[in-house]
């Protein structure tokens, strides 16, 4: 399927998605934190202004805070603090879809790497906590929101996932169950991790008949280098529109969900989204829905374990610089809606 020319030749059915190879900012007081939310708020007006029938524009993890893994007090936000609060209004005033990056503040342990988007109304549509932090190299505190997912522009579903997460088949697996028909993956990977980011973007997509749209940060901060590497891939796993390492560049495409729809109820072979859960149904009516898999009854009941186990090296941040926890993990209460 063609991109539409990043949304110039745009179809009654299409989506424009804007995915920004943001700078990669590092600040380490509330004052540079302030000045990078208002990076950030330029930006959005930059993506309405350079294309008019963008519907929604994607920033990366760490588009706020960077990449120091800081979890000093300082600069961690809240949902109701000002920076989320700008988000708003920039989508209010601009009239444009927003997803966006923060690392949250958490009473209970420690901040949470959470992702939001924001309607053109400037309302939170869908609020989502990391599942899968890169472990040892981050320290924010396990998701306990699940994969939530959410009706985007023009009525599409649109599900969220973090960096990491996208390593996980079970994650754009599960955004596809929950009815996900375009899935956002935010990152701020750097060089080392660019063939994975490629192939786990085009796997999610084609093994879950399920368009992808996923970016990185951009840039140097004097230590680190994002990669950049905006990228959407169509439902059969083909890749539509990619972005190099170019900072602050816009890398615009059409998606089309209602050919996903069209390919879920219509394709035969392939279509394993639902033949994963209705196995060999030419040989016994409506497929064996079982569930065969040993890991996925360990895990439910909190026995999963490696064969490997026992020998596994890294299992806590010490590597990183970060102390041994001595937490159990519990979810923690959710913020009340209002």
């Amino acid at each position: 399927m063609a991109s539409g020319l990043g949304g110039l030749n745009k179809s009654p059915h299409g989506v424009v998605i804007g995915l920004a190879q943001l700078a990669l900012p590092d600040p380490h007081t509330r004052e540079a934190l302030w000045a990078q939310t208002q990076k950030v708020v330029a930006m959005v007006a930059k993506a309405r202004r350079s294309n008019p029938a963008m519907d929604l524009i994607v920033f990366p993890e760490y588009s706020l805070h960077g990449l120091s893994m800081s979890t000093a007090a300082d600069i961690m936000c809240d949902m109701d603090g000002p920076e989320v609060a700008a988000l708003r209004q920039a989508c209010r005033e601009h009239s444009i879809w927003g997803c966006f990056s923060i690392m949250e503040a958490n009473p209970h342990g420690n901040p949470f790497n959470s992702g939001l988007i924001i309607d053109d109304l400037g309302e939170v549509r869908l609020y989502y906590r990391k599942l899968h932090p890169w472990v040892p190299v981050e320290p924010w505190e396990p998701g306990d929101l699940g994969i939530p997912v959410c009706e985007g522009p023009r009525g599409c579903k649109l599900a969220l996932i973090i960096c990491h997460d996208g390593m996980f088949p079970e994650m754009a697996r599960e955004c596809a169950y929950k009815g996900a028909e375009i899935m956002l993956r935010t990152a701020g990977y750097t060089a080392p991790i660019r063939h994975s980011w490629k192939i786990t973007n085009q796997a999610n997509a084609f093994c879950n008949l399920m368009q992808t749209a996923s970016v990185c940060m951009s840039g140097s901060d004097g230590t680190f280098d994002s990669m950049g590497e905006a990228m959407f891939v169509d439902f059969d796993g083909t890749p539509m529109a990619e972005g190099g390492g170019r900072a602050d560049e816009i890398v615009c495409c059409e998606l089309r969900p209602d050919l996903v729809r069209e390919a879920r109820i219509n394709w035969g072979v392939e279509n394993n989204i639902y033949q994963f859960g209705h196995r060999g149904y030419v040989a016994v009516k409506g497929g064996a829905q079982d569930c065969p898999y040993t890991y996925m009854h360990d895990l439910a009941a909190g026995t999963y374990r490696l064969p490997w186990e026992a020998e596994v090296k890294h299992t806590d941040g010490s590597a990183c610089g970060f102390a041994t926890p001595e937490r159990v993990y519990a979810p923690t209460p959710a913020p009340r809606e209002e």
